[in-house]
């Protein structure tokens, strides 16, 4: 039978904070889950036209006291874009935190507002270095 990727989950602790952070990077909702007596929504998020690849945004509605509060542990998620420099700048106006700046026009690390790394990859060639990224120090661990 194999191996198929189905999806990667994510704890979240503001679910509409979290929404809010993966819409601006381009994902939708495409499948939703509450569950009453785990008292927990499971929310499916994915690029237009791959939602296949989902991220699940878990949210315990009693909140996730016993859980450690750095998401570091998890590693990141990572999505290739059309432009780097448009989506950083676009996500930085809304006051997403920049870990890493996409100085080399290829790569760079934004954080959710649960602390989780996204990694965002330049579609195609990289794009030539452009102020302000080119001189921007690194904010955090990415």
């Amino acid at each position: 039978m194999g191996l198929k990727y189905l999806h990667t989950m994510v704890r979240v602790k503001d679910l509409e904070a979290s929404m809010t952070f993966y819409q601006q990077l381009g994902l939708r909702e495409t499948k939703r889950m509450e569950n009453e007596g785990g008292r927990f929504t499971l929310v499916f998020m994915a690029p237009p036209g791959q939602e296949e690849c989902p991220i699940e945004l878990t949210y315990n509605w009693d909140g996730d006291e016993g859980l450690p509060s750095d998401s570091r542990h998890f590693g990141h998620l990572a999505y290739r874009v059309d432009n780097i420099y448009d989506l950083c700048q676009k996500l930085m106006d809304a006051g997403v935190t920049i870990n890493r700046p996409p100085r080399d026009g290829h790569m760079a690390f934004v954080r959710s507002p649960d602390n989780i790394s996204i990694e965002l990859l330049q579609e195609g060639e990289r794009l030539a270095p452009t102020e302000p990224w080119a001189s921007m120090p690194n904010t955090g661990h990415w």
